[in-house]
């Protein structure tokens, strides 16, 4: 095989903007061959591409040789093992599940190895993000004492969430930021720094919308060596802020306005503090220049990326399998916030999806009218 035949199913916002891409050939030895939408209408956002009402019609075609999954959350799970089991590579956009007990059965499902399976995690190639990555792994921060993620810069007016019927509601969508904007972020924090141990979180239920899922969000962490970490995020503040602040041993980092400035220790705290015999003196400490080249491909070079993992045996950027992770931590904060408790992690994923049936159940949300919205470039919007 010299190239991958691709169908995408939805083609909302970010399933146009795939499809648009593709057919300027932005991404080498990867065709469109087929789309589905259970709206007619949007088939034109994909001229001159074979369209099908379902995705059982387009597995049937033989066209394609692997599924990229742009709809509504909830439809990730049964869509995405569906293909699996049809032999096809998978490629499901974020969330891989709305919940870890969904995540749980759809990783099951994926059996046979020879096939790709693969998330769209498209932060994981910004290379501020790598970097800081790289010098976490490499030591560079020594042992983590501390993160700090203000991550407010999500702003959303009443016309977004308008703009489908399905948003922002349990049933629809699952939950609020925490599901829809924040899984780039909660899979960055979990991919540079691990998985707590702990959560606690309150939530600010419709605090700054006419929803009834969060739009506003503070969680607390605690990590197995002791390391702590604060998280917030609303779809409700403008400007916003988005600063990420991780201390170690060896210093402190700062990521903000695409500038990462890194304070140094000479000794590292804990040494320092058992060492030096003096009441108030603090280590000598100096600025590192720290650089990174760009915020890379975005969901491009992942789609590059599933192309040469099918073709050639590239290690995946995102595999699917990792994305129960981001899932897992938005899962725990809601639950915290629903019961009041601290949620110990690996979470109870049957008592989660028991709550969440019973927050749609009690639902008293109505069907929203959808706003008419057009398939334009949101790529900026959901990337960061």
């Amino acid at each position: 095989m010299s190239k991958v035949r691709i169908g995408i199913i939805g083609l909302g916002n970010m399933g146009s903007v795939h499809a648009t891409n593709l057919l300027a050939g932005k991404i080498p030895r990867l065709e469109l061959t087929a789309v589905a939408d259970a709206d007619p209408a949007k088939y034109a956002r994909a001229p001159g591409v074979r369209a099908f009402a379902t995705v059982d019609e387009m597995v049937a075609s033989g066209l394609i040789d692997a599924l990229l999954i742009a709809t509504p959350h909830y439809d990730h799970t049964t869509l995405g093992i569906k293909a699996l089991q049809a032999g096809l590579h998978v490629m499901v956009e974020k969330p891989i599940s709305v919940h870890k007990a969904d995540a749980l059965r759809l990783i099951a499902a994926y059996t046979n190895k020879k096939q790709v399976f693969a998330a769209m995690f498209n932060q994981r190639t910004d290379h501020y993000y790598l970097k800081i990555r790289q010098m976490i792994r490499d030591g560079e921060l020594g042992e983590i004492r501390r993160v700090n993620w203000i991550i407010t810069n999500w702003f959303r007016t009443e016309h977004y969430y308008s703009s489908g019927s399905w948003r922002a509601t349990w049933a629809g969508e699952g939950g609020g930021v925490l599901l829809n904007q924040c899984p780039h972020n909660l899979d960055l924090f979990q991919w540079m720094l691990g998985m707590p141990q702990r959560v606690r979180a309150n939530c600010g239920w419709g605090k700054y919308h006419a929803i009834e899922v969060e739009d506003d969000v503070t969680a607390y962490l605690e990590y197995p060596n002791g390391a702590t970490g604060v998280f917030i995020t609303s779809t409700g503040e403008a400007p916003g802020t988005n600063r990420l602040e991780i201390t170690g041993e060896r210093g402190r980092l700062v990521y903000e306005d695409d500038k990462i400035s890194f304070t140094r220790n000479e000794i590292p705290m804990t040494e320092f503090s058992r060492t030096v015999p003096e009441a108030f003196a603090r280590p000598k400490s100096e600025n590192v220049e720290v650089t990174a080249k760009n915020h890379g491909g975005q969901h491009n070079e992942i789609l590059e990326n599933f192309t040469n993992a099918i073709l050639d045996g590239t290690p995946l950027i995102s595999p699917a399998v990792e994305g129960i992770h981001s899932v897992e931590l938005a899962n725990a904060m809601l639950l915290s916030a629903w019961t009041g408790e601290t949620i110990e992690l690996p979470l109870d994923a049957q008592r989660y999806e028991k709550l969440l049936k019973e927050k749609i159940a009690g639902s008293k949300s109505k069907e929203k009218k959808t706003a008419a919205v057009g398939g334009g470039d949101f790529a900026k919007s959901f990337g960061r």
